[in-house]
């Protein structure tokens, strides 16, 4: 499948079965994740695959209590893969200082996108999370107190009998303007 026709089909799935998602195709997209660009080359990033289900299991409870109930649905994926900021560069800080920009924040989007992508093209279905427990999730994963955890990323296959449509999406007229803001630009 080219890779527009990837992009095209890809959905936020929060309906999976109960099928175990095979060990080889997470090391691929852990490695389409890794090989994403980074601001300074800082690389930001650690991956925690959660697929021991007694652990994805006391996870889900502690990330999606309370007021976070609404992202349960995650609690049926085989798989729970966070996201973890590492501390970037010292050029990488700089630079966002700088610009007051958070470097790391696109950093980790661009390399959840390219494990989510990848993980589109062998089958799999994907849903971010960003609404969780961050301090239950870290204190359950051992993450540091000085790290970040910003993203979830509920894997598995999709129930195609209930796989959502594609949300209405803008024009591409809508969204692009060459050589100015407004598009009038020489």
């Amino acid at each position: 499948m080219a890779l527009l026709d990837i992009i095209r089909h890809r959905r936020s799935v929060r309906d999976f079965i109960d099928k175990p998602v095979e060990r080889d195709k997470i090391m691929l997209c852990l490695e389409a994740a890794r090989l994403a660009p980074s601001a300074c080359n800082s690389q930001p990033w650690k991956f925690i695959v959660v697929d021991d289900l007694q652990l994805k299991d006391e996870l889900c409870r502690a990330a999606f209590g309370g007021i976070y109930s609404m992202m349960s649905f995650a609690k049926k994926a085989p798989l729970i893969v966070a996201v973890v900021s590492e501390k970037a560069k010292f050029l990488e800080r700089i630079g966002g200082l700088l610009r007051d920009t958070k470097f790391y924040l696109i950093d980790i989007g661009i390399a959840a996108e390219h494990f989510v992508l990848q993980a589109e093209e062998l089958g799999l279905s994907t849903c971010w999370i960003g609404w969780f427990d961050e301090g239950a999730v870290k204190s359950i994963l051992k993450i540091p107190r000085d790290r970040r955890l910003d993203v979830l990323i509920a894997v598995g296959y999709c129930d195609e009998s209930k796989r959502g449509q594609l949300h209405k999406r803008d024009s591409l007229k809508e969204v692009t303007a060459f050589n100015s803001y407004d598009g009038t630009g020489a």
